[in-house]
């Protein structure tokens, strides 16, 4: 169900405007108005993430899963604190490496702490924290 939309009028210098434009067509956007709302949304997700809000994070690493210990310490760190685990997927690259993502959903500095955590693990080749929450608008 779509909300109520007001238009509203904003006057931009034109280098900016053809930004706009471009990213429009290069991001399949269906009109200026859908990617304005995208950054604006994008805007209140970081907003939320500096705030005592609930967000949510997405965690994706990948690992060398012949690491001594390393998936107990990653479920160790995963248990240690109060966050909620939404889920977690595993994914065997190759003989060696694991993918992994975690969603985790709780306060922002929990998140960031225990992605840091197992970012630092030593057989974690790479780690990224994706940050969303579950904006109204």
């Amino acid at each position: 169900m779509e909300k109520d939309l007001v238009r509203v009028s904003i006057t931009l210098p034109t280098d900016l405007l053809e930004y706009i434009d471009n990213q429009v067509v290069n991001r399949n956007y269906s009109s200026r108005s859908e990617f304005i709302r995208d950054i604006l949304r994008e805007q209140i997700v970081d907003d939320m993430w500096q705030s005592e809000d609930e967000v949510i994070g997405v965690l994706t690493i990948i690992y060398d899963h012949h690491r001594r210990e390393l998936s107990q310490k990653m479920v160790d760190i995963q248990h240690n604190d109060y966050i909620n685990i939404m889920c977690s997927t595993h994914i065997h690259l190759d003989h060696y490496n694991c993918l992994e993502t975690i969603i985790l959903k709780g306060k922002a500095d929990k998140i960031i702490e225990i992605s840091n955590q197992i970012a630092g693990l030593n057989g974690v080749k790479f780690a990224k924290l994706t940050k969303t929450a579950n904006i109204k608008v």
